[in-house]
């Protein structure tokens, strides 16, 4: 949870002093199915990337040749489709850089996210229909530097991570009203500068500045006055130590559900949730909580759906002071997994409705599973007449049932009783005991 309050510095602006429209929330698609219901559960816009150029190599990613279909079905939801181009750039990649956005400006695209000034001068002259946003891996952080990008054809600005609340609004205050801010919200933070990080480079041969990065920060690591890491016994690393005592790695999960209005109020016009890494259910979850949080519901009765998936702790990062890390966590928490997705759901009278549900977890008969559904309160249903649904060659729902004590068969469709209609898309989950929730 989010304990900690704004306090505004002594020459911080009133934050209020800066209305604008409710901010779009950003959401990440590592691929289509976490594109779909970052939709389905009411993201304005999305983030991706193509087979290249992009950050989060190791997400499903879009190939070229999937990007208009991927910015169609967007287009379809009212929402936006924006695509990183954010790597560290060399000469090579200059070179194929403009049929690369030439295709993308040709697919429909709204923007392409830069942070090399090249890439932005080549969008500017081969893409001129994409807009530009200034990735958080440029490290903006000064007004100064934001007006400058704006000058050069920039229209956003992915604001540096290390910035505070009343840094963000002494940036609107002198920036001009038509260069947007935009921040991350939540997710996984970088312990180094904006996620300029070499650390991987220098010890995997993997760049994270080329989207590769292996997280070294994230490791087991001992210490001894000299540091070992897990995989390479006896290769010990000095440790030095200040009058602050020795850095470790590991920074918390951003979480700034509770701290909303405060973005809006210090004038940010894009939430940004970090995770193309990340499963559907994952962004679904976040999706929808910041969904209702902005439009007008209590955060407190939000914060405990960002326990139910896998995170590490939380804090604020940088918003209200220094960043924190995570020296006593290995690895994430997570208190529920993805029971199953709702595929269809009929009524068979009496108050009674037959959901149909994919398997993604095991779930019994008799467990109690809550019910994420799109902008409407949790839920919860006891299983009832759990049956697995055998179907023909061809795909179709076979001709018969079978009663079944337990759903365990990955990807199978199972169907049980409920007390009320479940919608398509709905994501069923459980507590990982597998105790009734």
């Amino acid at each position: 949870m989010n304990t900690e309050q704004y306090i505004p510095s002594e020459t911080a602006r009133p934050l209020h002093a800066f209305p604008r429209p409710k901010p779009e929330l950003l959401a990440p698609a590592g691929g289509m199915d976490q594109l779909r219901y970052a939709l389905y559960y009411g993201a304005d816009a999305v983030y991706l990337a193509a087979d290249r150029f992009g950050l989060r190599q190791r997400a499903s990613n879009f190939s070229l040749d999937d990007i208009p279909s991927a910015v169609s079905f967007a287009h379809d939801y009212g929402a936006k489709v924006y695509v990183t181009c954010n790597v560290l750039m060399e000469s090579a990649d200059l070179k194929v850089l403009p049929g690369y956005l030439e295709a993308l400006q040709d697919a429909g695209a709204d923007a392409v996210i830069v942070s090399d000034l090249g890439a932005l001068s080549l969008a500017r002259r081969h893409a001129p229909k994409l807009a530009v946003h200034v990735s958080t891996q440029a490290s903006v952080a000064n007004a100064e530097s934001a007006r400058v990008w704006h000058e050069l054809g920039a229209s956003r600005i992915v604001c540096a991570r290390e910035m505070s609340v009343d840094d963000i609004a002494d940036m609107r205050a002198h920036i001009p009203n038509d260069l947007e801010l935009e921040v991350f919200v939540h997710g996984a933070m970088c312990m180094a500068v904006s996620g300029r990080c070499l650390i991987s480079d220098y010890l995997a041969g993997r760049s994270g500045n080329k989207g590769n990065c292996t997280q070294p920060c994230r490791w087991n690591y001992r210490m001894e006055y000299r540091v070992e890491e897990e995989y390479r016994p006896g290769e010990w690393m000095p440790v030095d130590e200040d009058e602050r005592g020795s850095y470790l790695f590991n920074a918390r999960d951003m979480n700034m559900l509770a701290h909303v209005d405060d973005l809006c109020a210090a004038g940010v016009d894009s939430l940004k949730i970090e995770g193309r890494n990340k499963k559907a259910f994952y962004v679904a979850t976040v999706v929808n909580a910041y969904r209702q949080v902005l439009d007008g519901a209590d955060p407190a009765l939000f914060e405990p759906e960002l326990e139910t998936i896998s995170h590490r702790p939380y804090s604020t990062g940088f918003y209200y002071g220094r960043g924190k890390q995570a020296p006593e966590q290995d690895g994430y928490v997570q208190t529920h997994l993805h029971a199953a997705t709702v595929e269809a759901c009929t009524p068979c009278g009496d108050g009674v409705w037959r959901a149909q549900a994919r398997c993604h977890n095991r779930f019994c008969e008799g467990d109690a599973v809550e019910i994420i559904s799109p902008r409407q309160p949790i839920r919860s249903v006891e299983v009832r007449n759990l049956q697995l649904l055998h179907r023909d060659e061809d795909g179709t729902s076979g001709e018969w049932a079978e009663k079944v004590p337990v759903a365990n068969r990955s990807m199978e469709i199972y169907a049980f009783d409920a007390p009320f209609e479940l919608r398509k898309h709905d994501l069923l989950r459980i507590r990982k005991n597998g105790a009734a929730v």
